[in-house]
């Protein structure tokens, strides 16, 4: 057998669209003498960026013969028995073993591969404090990164989880990555104390910029900062040594409560509800509040927002118009604004509707949390919340419902508050086809219905991308020619139809040829694809094998007794 040195590996593609090589092993799989643990040094670890890019045995006995995707334990970034019970429970039982090696891969792929700090804050808090001490100036009050010790940041468990080859982390995609192990934290102290330090580091984020998405590791991690490498100019201003990228986009804001609200649905913890929470839950509010004025007052006079963005760039979504403020919108629409979607690029119409869905769900659950506690502050906050719920909802159905001639009633992705829409969806979550799952209707609800018809043709959807080896929903972000997998498995799980479910599985399993979810697809060629190592997608396949295990078990197992973590 030929083995590949590592220095061949570390050659990419400076297009990120990738092909897949001819089948190879590693010296480091198969021949290397297993180290003891006290010599072990992890700078043997190779860069996973790069492994995921080739196959490694053992492959499955299907007949895809999928490679096995995970590193070497020793090279693992985070632990948990519980993990490793699931998955040898479900794919114990699964009659597909193709299908066994791909949720093999992808379901621990956030724990493997991501986890690039993590404390439980019980050792060395003294040195962890003096590192977090140093302040610096924030001319909108909300920069606080660096808060003095007695302000209790970056205290208690932190987890700094990255989005795959990248060293950042971004809010949704950290959210979603830890979705899949929601259910395990009652289970497992290890995932409860990792998710616990999510939330926690998401609030030190928030309270300092939260109209950031993305952000560097924490100052007490020790890890290095890098840059993006754009030519940005954004209001409010940021710190680039704790922001990696700031894109206002209202679902980052929506997905750090859901990340509070799952952790509490499986926990029923409140041990997030510290002061640093419910400074992060103060930002949010006060984002709510300046992002549902309109361009213009009620005299009709410009009035500028709070929040702009230019870059320098070629590319149109990657910037807003008009200054960097965008298109204007109206008054009084009981809509908020976002200005970018959860793709990364920027909105048309800035009342996105599935993120100010997500945002009227979440609000509402936070609310029931606060409840919960029977605390009068913390009732008092938890109808502050139930009233912009209530508010966001009514908005959508009242600007974000528009007639079809062919549909009838539809949600529409995007709207301006002066009748103007956009009817198309993205893959990215949250999306239109995904508004079941957020819990903002039923799958049953005759507008959703409506509108998922609408966008799963073609016709009336012009990023549903059709091709001779992969179909799905698109978007802007990478071209017309990728759809993503991951619009796919939102369509299985939204779906009841047998056949329908299977077939999205299937054309997400035979283009994942690397054993792992990509982010987008050449239609035409699907041994084109975006980026081999991306942790969200895996988790929302991970997500998908689980909501089939316990909803639709005859799918995917030898017996018909349902699964449920």
């Amino acid at each position: 057998m030929d083995y590949l040195r590592w220095s061949s590996l570390l050659l990419t593609l400076s297009t990120g669209v990738f092909t897949i090589p001819a089948r190879a092993t590693l010296a480091w799989d198969s021949s290397q003498e297993p180290l003891t643990d006290s010599n072990f040094d992890p700078a043997a670890c190779p860069d996973y960026t790069a492994y995921a890019q080739y196959p490694h045995r053992p492959l499955s006995k299907g007949p895809l013969e999928l490679p096995y995707q995970r590193p070497h334990r020793r090279c693992r970034t985070f632990h948990s028995d519980a993990i490793e019970d699931v998955i040898e429970k479900i794919t114990g039982r699964m009659k597909d073993p193709d299908l066994a090696r791909l949720f093999e891969n992808a379901f621990p792929s956030t724990t493997d591969t991501t986890v690039k700090f993590h404390t439980d804050g019980k050792r060395d808090s003294g040195e962890k404090k003096k590192k977090a001490k140093k302040p610096y100036y924030n001319n909108r009050g909300y920069g606080d990164m660096y808060a003095g010790e007695d302000d209790g940041a970056w205290e208690g468990p932190q987890s700094f989880i990255i989005t795959g080859d990248i060293l950042a982390e971004w809010l949704r995609d950290s959210t979603n990555q830890l979705k899949p192990y929601q259910p395990l934290a009652n289970k497992d102290p290890h995932i409860f104390n990792l998710i616990l330090g999510a939330i926690n580091t998401q609030s030190e984020y928030v309270i300092e910029s939260p109209y950031c998405n993305a952000f560097q590791p924490p100052p007490i991690s020790g890890l290095p900062v890098s840059m993006n490498g754009q030519d940005d100019v954004v209001h409010p201003i940021y710190e680039p040594s704790v922001v990696f990228e700031c894109k206002y986009e209202l679902d980052s804001l929506g997905h750090f409560l859901a990340l509070t609200n799952d952790f509490f649905e499986h926990t029923e913890s409140t041990k997030f509800l510290n002061p640093r929470w419910y400074k992060a839950l103060d930002s949010v509010l006060r984002v709510l509040e300046a992002q549902s004025e309109g361009t213009f007052d009620e005299g009709g006079q410009f009035r500028r927002n709070e929040y702009t963005f230019q870059r320098k760039t070629t590319i149109g979504t990657e910037t807003l118009n008009l200054g960097g403020i965008g298109n204007p919108l109206n008054n009084g629409t009981g809509l908020v604004r976002s200005a970018f979607r959860p793709s990364d690029d920027a909105t048309i119409f800035g009342f996105f509707i599935p993120a100010n869905a997500q945002m009227s769900v979440e609000l509402k659950r936070t609310a029931a949390i606060l409840r919960s506690t029977q605390k009068k502050s913390d009732k008092s906050l938890a109808e502050t919340l139930e009233g912009w719920s209530k508010k966001i909802r009514d908005g959508i159905y009242e600007h974000g419902v528009v007639r079809h001639r062919k549909y009838g009633d539809v949600f529409a992705y995007e709207v301006d508050g002066y009748r103007s829409s956009l009817l198309m969806d993205d893959a990215n979550y949250p999306s239109l086809l995904a508004l079941p799952l957020m819990g903002f209707v039923s799958k049953d609800d005759e507008i959703y219905k409506n509108t998922r018809k609408m966008l799963l043709e073609k016709a009336s959807n012009p990023y549903y991308l059709v091709g001779s080896d992969f179909r799905g929903i698109g978007g802007p972000h990478i071209g017309l020619q990728n759809a993503w997998p991951m619009s796919l498995l939102v369509q299985a799980q939204t779906s009841d139809d047998d056949e329908e479910i299977m077939e999205c599985v299937e054309l997400v399993l035979k283009a994942s040829k690397l054993g792992l979810i990509h982010e987008s697809i050449d239609v035409n060629w699907s041994t084109s694809y975006t980026r081999s190592w991306f942790a969200w997608a895996n988790g929302v396949f991970a997500q998908t094998i689980l909501d089939l295990a316990k909803r639709k078990p005859h799918l995917i197992f030898s017996s018909s007794s349902p699964f449920e973590i």
